[in-house]
C-alpha cells in the first residue's frame, strides 16, 4: 500500500515562459522560487507547502490546441479564500473565465486558462459563499 503525505508539485508545459510567468505571477499572484539550473528554461512557484512547476517545451504533446475554458478537461485545482473576490480579480484582468458556483461537486468553482490553455480551477466550499 502507498501512503501519501500531500501532492508535492504539479507540472505544466508552456511554450513562452515570460507571457506564462506574467500569467502566474501577476494574474495568479503566485510568488516564483529557486529552481535548479536545468537543461530546459522554466519556473517554480510555491502555492502553501505544494509546488507548481513550468516547463518550455514548445513540442509537447500536452499543449491543448484549442485554448477555450472547460470544466470537462485535465486541471489542476487552487483553494482560495474567497470565491467573489478572486472572480472580480479575474475579470478586472479580462481573464476568460467559466463560473460553477453551485457545482454539484460541493466546490463553487470557477475555471481559466493560462497563455498556454492549461485549465486552471479556483474553488471554495460552498457553505463560504
Amino acid at each position: 500500500m502507498i501512503k501519501y503525505r500531500c501532492i508535492h508539485h504539479v507540472s505544466l508545459t508552456v511554450t513562452d515562459l515570460e507571457k506564462a510567468k506574467e500569467f502566474y505571477e501577476k494574474t495568479l499572484c503566485l510568488t516564483e522560487i529557486s529552481r535548479p539550473d536545468f537543461d530546459l528554461p522554466g519556473a517554480w512557484y510555491e502555492i502553501e507547502g505544494q509546488q507548481l512547476h513550468l516547463i518550455v517545451d514548445p513540442s509537447s504533446q500536452t499543449i491543448r490546441q484549442d485554448k477555450s475554458v472547460s470544466s470537462s478537461e485535465g486541471h489542476f485545482a487552487l483553494r482560495v479564500e474567497n470565491y467573489y473576490d478572486t472572480l472580480e480579480w479575474l475579470k478586472q484582468r479580462d481573464v476568460e473565465v467559466l463560473e460553477k458556483p453551485n457545482s454539484k461537486s460541493g466546490f463553487a468553482q470557477i475555471y481559466c486558462a493560462d497563455p498556454d490553455g492549461n485549465l486552471i480551477e479556483l474553488n471554495v466550499d460552498q457553505t463560504n459563499l
